[in-house]
Parts: C-alpha cells; sequence; structure tokens
C-alpha cells in the first residue's frame, strides 16, 4: 500500500459502497493484484455482434464491398468501412478465415459455429471459456447484453454465446434491468450475474449513501487519483441518470467523459422492441459495457445487436441515412439483394447503407474506449474488440472469408493498421488468439485448430 494512503481495505470498500465500485481504485492505492505483471495482455475482451453478413462476393463474381485489399501495411478500406477510416491505426482486417463446409448457406449454422469453433454449435464459445479461466475472478465472470437480440421470442441458435454444448442462453435486452444488474447494491456469487432486485427503487442512486464516507477517502488520494476517482463518479452518475430518469423528468443533457454520441434514457419496457429506438438502445448497452469493463466488474462481454435472419426494420433509424418514413426495410430483407452488386436494386443499395451503419457502430465502441483514460494510456489501449457476424456474403450465406475485424492494442500484443491474408485456414484459430492475447495458453480450440493466428499477435 502507498505510505500516502494508510486505508485499509475495508474501509476503501465501505468509503466506495462495496466492491462493485471499489475495484477500480484498489489497484490505484496498490492493494490488488495486477492482471499484467508484465505489461502486456488485453485486460478485457468485447465481442460486438451484428446479423446477416456482409455484401461479399457475389453469386455473379464481383468482389467483396467489406474486404480491404492491398497489403499488410498499405491497403485499402472500402467505402462501406469508411466509419473505420479514422480508427484505421488500432484496427486489423482479417481475410481469409472460413468457418468450414458444414451447414455453409445456413444462418443457424453459422451463427452456431461463430464463437464455437464446432460445426452445429457442439461446444462452449470463446467468451465462456475465457469467463471461466481468465475472467474467474471478476464479480460479474462475463456480461452478455443484447439489443433486440430477443425479439419475437428468439431462443436457441438465434443467440452466439454457448455456456454448454448445444446451450444457448439469452443476453439482457433491457438496459435499464442491465444496470441494476450491474451497478445495484449486491456482490455478485458464484459465475452468474445477480438478479435484479425489484424491492430498491429504480430512483435511488447507488452512490449517494456513500458519498460522506468518499469525500473523506478523496482527501487522502493524490491528484491523479482524485481526478480518476471524480471522473468514475461522474461517469456513472451520468449513466445511471440517463438509464434511470423518465423522458418527462430528464433534464437537459451534460456533458461528460462517457458522453459522445450517447442518447438519452432507455424507452420504457412497451418500446424496448420498436425499431426506432434500435439505434438509441444499443449505445446505451455499449455505454453500459465499457462503463463496467472501466470498473473492473468484468474483462469479458459479448453485445448481441439483434439476431440472425433479423426482422429488424432499419428504414426506421431516425437521423440516419437508413431513415425512410414511406419505406420498410429489414436487415434479412436487404441480405438477400439478388445475384448482384447492383445499387440500382433497393435491397442491395439499402443493404449497404445498413452495413456500413454498423461498421459505425464499431467506430462508437472504439470512441468510448479511448476516451477513458487508463495508466500509460487508455481503455483502447488495453482491449481487444472482436467484430463479427455469422455469415460472410448475406446473398450466398457462405461461411468462408469471414467478415472479422479485431481491434484495440491488446495491452501491448496486437498492433493496428494491418490487413492480414490467411488464403484459407479455419477461424477457430483465431478464437485460440483471442484467448492468448487475453494471457490464457490456449493452444487449440473447436475444430481443426492448428494454434493461433501466426502473425497476430507479439
Amino acid at each position: 500500500m502507498n505510505q500516502r494512503n494508510p486505508l485499509s481495505r475495508r474501509s476503501f470498500l465501505k468509503a466506495l459502497g462495496g466492491a462493485s465500485l471499489a475495484l477500480p481504485f484498489l489497484q490505484l492505492l496498490g492493494d490488488a493484484p495486477t492482471a499484467f505483471a508484465d505489461g502486456l495482455g488485453a485486460r478485457r475482451l468485447i465481442i460486438l455482434y451484428f446479423p446477416d453478413g456482409v455484401p461479399g462476393p457475389s453469386q455473379n463474381g464481383e468482389p467483396s464491398l467489406w474486404h480491404c485489399s492491398g497489403g499488410e501495411r498499405s491497403f485499402a478500406i472500402p467505402d462501406l468501412l469508411s466509419p473505420l477510416e479514422p480508427w484505421r491505426d488500432r484496427c486489423v482486417f482479417l481475410n481469409g478465415l472460413s468457418m468450414g463446409g458444414t451447414d455453409a448457406g445456413s444462418h443457424p449454422g453459422g451463427a452456431k459455429k461463430l464463437l464455437t469453433g464446432v460445426d452445429g454449435g457442439g461446444g462452449e464459445s470463446i467468451d465462456r471459456y475465457l469467463a471461466r479461466t481468465v475472467g474467474a475472478d471478476s464479480p460479474h465472470r462475463m456480461v452478455y447484453l443484447g439489443a433486440m437480440a430477443n425479439h419475437n421470442n428468439a431462443s436457441g441458435d438465434k443467440h452466439i454465446s454457448y455456456p454448454s454444448a448445444g446451450q444457448t442462453t439469452p443476453p439482457e435486452d433491457n438496459p435499464v434491468d442491465a444496470f441494476e444488474r450491474l451497478f445495484g447494491q449486491g456482490v455478485p456469487t458464484g459465475g452468474g450475474d445477480p438478479a435484479p432486485d425489484p424491492r430498491k427503487a429504480q430512483k435511488v442512486s447507488v452512490i449517494d449513501g456513500a458519498l460522506a464516507e468518499m469525500a473523506a477517502l478523496r482527501s487522502r488520494l493524490g491528484g491523479v487519483e482524485q481526478r480518476k476517482l471524480d471522473q468514475h463518479l461522474d461517469s456513472l452518475r451520468e449513466v445511471e441518470r440517463r438509464i434511470k430518469a423518465d423522458a418527462a423528468e430528464l433534464p437537459p443533457p451534460v456533458s461528460t467523459c462517457d458522453s459522445p454520441g450517447l442518447s438519452g434514457p432507455a424507452p420504457p419496457r412497451s418500446e424496448l422492441y420498436e425499431p426506432g429506438r434500435f439505434p438509441e438502445v444499443l449505445k446505451l448497452q455499449i455505454d453500459l459495457m465499457v462503463q463496467a469493463m472501466a470498473c473492473n466488474l468484468t474483462r469479458v462481454g459479448t453485445l448481441q445487436a439483434s439476431h440472425h435472419t433479423s426482422e429488424l426494420i432499419m428504414s426506421r433509424f431516425p437521423d440516419t441515412e437508413l431513415y425512410d418514413a414511406g419505406y420498410d426495410m429489414r436487415s434479412h430483407q436487404a441480405s438477400h439483394y439478388g445475384a448482384s452488386h447492383d445499387f440500382g436494386h433497393r435491397e442491395f443499395a439499402e443493404y449497404v447503407k445498413q452495413r456500413r451503419w454498423f461498421a459505425g457502430q464499431l467506430a462508437y465502441l472504439l470512441e468510448q474506449l479511448q476516451s477513458r483514460p487508463e495508466a500509460d494510456g487508455t481503455m483502447l489501449d488495453y482491449s481487444l474488440v472482436l467484430l463479427c457476424t455469422e455469415v460472410c456474403d448475406g446473398n450466398t450465406h457462405q461461411h468462408d472469408n469471414m467478415p472479422f475485424v479485431l481491434a484495440g492494442g491488446a495491452g501491448g500484443r496486437m498492433a493496428g493498421g494491418r490487413l492480414l491474408d490467411f488464403g484459407t485456414r479455419r477461424h477457430s484459430d483465431l478464437l485460440v488468439s483471442i484467448a492468448n492475447a487475453m494471457g490464457d495458453g490456449l493452444r487449440s480450440f473447436g475444430q481443426e485448430s492448428n494454434g493461433g493466428l501466426p502473425g497476430l499477435l507479439a
């Protein structure tokens, strides 16, 4: 413990109102072990899934509009991925990874293999594996959030996270309930997330009860540590305010460290599955995931935006290039654009815009991680982010040349600004590399695994 701050662990926990609020600052005071003593390795993994593939190689032989082309360092990012151009140096674009021929041409088959690396979903997914290995000591072993991922009573192969072979669990689609699970009073037990306490009034802050003692704590911290504590409290209050406040009572928005692009409070339950609400719900869930990671509540998180063969009407997204009040265009509907990349065909033109919108959601997530400082860098420097979907081309449903993008510095393990082409290699090796970046010594995962992807990690 730093002699400047003679605080006991018990006093610190009390001042911060419980372990879930204290964890970020225990490391500041030297009272918690550092997960990466050598300074290398990702402290967190976030998987961001979107449905229904991309405009890959067409049936008529036209090249993919998603995949980058060129050399490892000198490559072109296509217009469809233009939201990621500002993040070029933080991304690794992957070509040539295949999920294998079994169930090729199938959305459900792709969803089953995506994170398990096993045909038919016959295995544990990589997020669940890491939750019980590197994430075992976290208050929440993993956090699984969705945006309309349970729409129309979706279950089974509509979900991508497998705790065991052939068995999925649903993500939490409601930001209010997710917030209660993550930041409510009550310490999680075992490996699962604690259920929200229905007796706890939503309008009662989880921080207010500790403010007096926290003020005393602040006076005993150094200047840098005080600023980090203040920033954490401000951002936590802002997340709580946005999610819990009723729209009628919401005061004018204020600028905080995590405010960019966050649209406001969660919709009422009756509107949670209204397509026009989808963008704000997804942003709230991204914001919550980043906040949970910043607070060291978890090291492993999966964000599922809708589900495969999605009926999400993306033409109802307000204030986006997709919006068209007089025309309903669903994700899955647009993905079946025909045999050619014909911008004169409305489904194809809308499909391209939809996929560009999803690329923008990755850009938003990276922005949030970059905005939060950590020692010697930002959260993005110490994070690993995977963008993925269950098929390559949305029209043919092929499982080859999957549109994977990795981002973040992985704590010094991964250099960005690269395009890596693996020819035809099983994507199970990507899952191995993700585990290795997190400090897990995994050597194989799923089927046909030959170890991690060569050249991906330092």
